[in-house]
């Protein structure tokens, strides 16, 4: 990840901003202070982690109208709010639709420190999982869909044999396969495998759904156990969808027609 984290912050009281910008230079990070959201979203690219200091009550757009924002175009950007006006269903509001913290002034300068390190670690964790993800997907694309339900069967833990007598191949084509896959993938243990197929499983807290969601703190028994319950569906027709003249399986050779 070559983005370094910002703080965004946005108030409409230039003083504030100017306290504010100190305080986070103060823990060693990179600021960007604006006076109103609409100033904050013209300049706002989505390019690294960070996280806003925003209140609540700027003119213009509000700081809630800019969550809601933020979230309809997909921004991840953890939020804190900060404001002198707090009530409680707008401190409901705002943690229901997400925010990362709800600060009320005067508020004491330790626990708004504490809590943008907190948020500026998560958001910087994020964005590692989404680009190791984005990686294992690139990685992966060059397999056939063959070679994906092969390798699928493998990371669910089935041998070679195994797999040939499901999908209703010879081991021999089964062996070629897998060879093709992990040439491509550069890899020689199914270990390797199992961690690349772990890597694509959605971050929590929504995204693209994928046949393999599995914990980042599971070991690899665990996710290849886990990987396995979501391979009995689908993987045989799509194989075979690829892998099989009309005709359907040569069983008496043990491979399709043409392999």
């Amino acid at each position: 990840m070559s983005a370094e984290p910002v703080v965004y912050v946005v108030d409409d009281d230039p003083a504030v901003n100017r306290l504010l910008a100190e305080v986070v230079k103060g823990i060693a990070l990179n600021v960007e202070a604006y006076e109103s959201a609409e100033k904050f979203l013209a300049a706002y690219t989505h390019s690294g982690p960070g996280c806003l200091v925003l209140d609540v009550r700027v003119p213009g757009m509000s700081g809630m109208e800019l969550q809601r924002t933020l979230a309809t175009v997909g921004s991840t950007l953890p939020i804190i709010f900060v404001t002198g006006h707090a009530d409680v269903r707008m401190a409901v509001e705002a943690m229901e639709r997400g925010a990362f913290g709800f600060l009320e002034k005067p508020f004491r300068i330790q626990e708004l420190c504490e809590k943008i390190q907190n948020a500026v670690r998560s958001d910087t964790e994020a964005w590692r999982r989404r680009e190791g993800q984005s990686d294992a997907r690139r990685r992966l694309a060059p397999l056939t869909p063959a070679e994906h339900t092969v390798a699928e069967l493998v990371v669910a833990g089935q041998t070679n044999k195994m797999i040939a007598q499901e999908l209703g191949l010879s081991v021999r084509t089964i062996e070629a396969h897998r060879a093709r896959l992990m040439g491509k993938l550069g890899m020689k243990s199914r270990t390797e495998l199992v961690r690349l197929l772990a890597a694509v499983a959605p971050l929590s807290g929504g995204g693209e759904e994928h046949p393999f969601p599995v914990s980042r703190n599971q070991n690899d028994a665990g996710r290849a156990e886990h990987v396995g319950t979501y391979l009995r569906a689908g993987h045989v027709d799509r194989y075979r969808a690829e892998c099989h003249d009309p005709g359907g399986i040569d069983r008496n050779r043990g491979g399709r027609v043409g392999d």
